[in-house]
């Protein structure tokens, strides 16, 4: 498994504050967080390899993993080795942490926040159960400062179900639309409920395929774009998942003329000066998403994982969710809906507590809310997709030195 850690020039020593590190988990299943979370979002470069001013290196030390194995430059020569459910992957996870942390005392001294996107919220927070374990057993030498959910795919069940209500209420769909979307999403409530993952993962694709054609190709990142898909037909449930597979790179890469992504393209960087650099063996090729990493967890992928919020939660960790207002993918009405279901003992007076406006450097429009009781954090944050770092760099910047506690806060 490939990792890459970055001490921060920036750190500021503080009795009272140790200096975080953040360990960032990408989504898919299957896409790199060394090269897409990286180069594409918060790290201190971007892929024309110029500065990136709204780094979180400016609030944090940054590890990024290819996470599952077979993910960016993280390869398997048994494809029997590809995690099949969410715990394999947090385990392989927790026993990297061992490695790494436990040799070396001053890591030890920060304590980690695990921030996830999309995919990798579910990997979050099977991880932190298994950190938690492994800490408790004296086998892990660190302390665990909290958990970030961002745009996870915490809830499929919850999400599908946003989906034709959202595009019908910004004009995306008809009720011709919603119609057919909601019988959709049905039939995947069900399948979940009977535990028939594989199927649901099937119809997911489905889904996204009837609302490609009923919303001309909406993007799934952002619902005030398209999605950029010139294909006439999208009936075929595997052409529709390939396109589902693939949409990190296209998305990002129709930002890039005007986001802190950069404008270069991030499979030849990756292939060409990085790997170079890094001295990665020549019969190891990196990929922004791994198609056998999504296959192998086709039957977890619509999989939820409130229970172990609520087991998080439980044990006191600090959990923060925090959501694109345009994504679709990850609707902030899916993850509403998820979060109402906690059975954690604060829920009722978390809901109850007020909103607080959020501005960019005190100043400006509101460019987001953030919400708290306790050890349970929300954050709604406005104008901003399924990539919160990339489409609102500034509050995601002062968002992350609140969760993480920075004394460059």
């Amino acid at each position: 498994m490939f990792w890459w850690l970055y001490r921060s020039p920036y750190r500021v020593e503080d009795p009272s504050k140790p200096w975080p590190i953040i360990l960032w988990l990408q989504g898919g299943p299957g896409a790199s967080g060394v090269g897409i979370g990286n180069f594409e979002e918060v790290g201190p470069l971007d892929t024309d390899l110029k500065p990136r001013n709204s780094t979180w290196l400016l609030k944090a030390d940054l590890l990024f993993v290819d996470n599952p194995v077979g993910t960016g430059y993280s390869y398997v020569e048994d494809e029997k080795l590809f995690v099949k459910t969410d715990e394999e992957a947090g385990n392989d996870l927790t026993t990297l942490l061992v490695e790494l942390f436990n040799k070396n005392e001053s890591l030890q001294k920060s304590p980690l926040y695990i921030v996830a996107e999309s995919y990798g919220g579910k990997y979050a927070v099977t991880l932190a159960l298994s950190a938690l374990k492994a800490i408790e057993a004296g086998k892990l030498k660190l302390k665990l400062g909290g958990v970030a959910l961002g745009d996870s795919w915490i809830s499929p069940e919850d999400f599908v179900l946003s989906w034709g209500p959202l595009l019908k209420d910004v004009s995306r769909l008809d009720n011709n639309g919603l119609q057919k979307s909601n019988s959709v999403a049905q039939t995947i409530k069900q399948q979940i409920a009977k535990g028939q993952y594989v199927d649901a993962t099937d119809s997911w694709s489905e889904l996204e395929s009837v609302i490609g054609r009923s919303s001309n190709h909406v993007d799934f990142y952002n619902f005030l774009k398209d999605s950029g898909s010139d294909l006439v037909s999208m009936s075929d449930i595997e052409l529709s998942k390939g396109i589902a597979k693939k949409r990190y790179s296209r998305y990002l890469s129709s930002l890039r003329s005007s986001s802190p992504g950069g404008g270069g393209d991030l499979d030849s960087l990756m292939n060409g000066a990085i790997k170079k650099k890094l001295k990665i063996p020549a019969n190891v090729s990196w990929g922004g998403q791994s198609d056998p990493v999504f296959t192998a967890l086709s039957g977890d992928f619509m999989k939820p994982r409130i229970n172990e919020v609520d087991e998080l939660l439980a044990k006191g960790v600090n959990v923060t969710v925090y959501n694109g207002q345009i994504d679709l993918i990850c609707a902030t009405k899916g993850t509403e809906a998820w979060v109402e279901k906690l059975k954690w003992e604060g829920l009722h007076n978390f809901l109850s507590t007020d909103r607080i406006p959020l501005h960019c450097s005190g100043i400006g429009s509101t460019k987001g809310f953030v919400k708290s009781y306790k050890n349970l954090h929300f954050y709604w944050i406005l104008g901003a997709g399924h990539f919160v770092p990339v489409d609102q760099p500034c509050l995601a910047l002062n968002m992350v030195g609140a969760i993480t506690q920075s004394p460059a806060t």
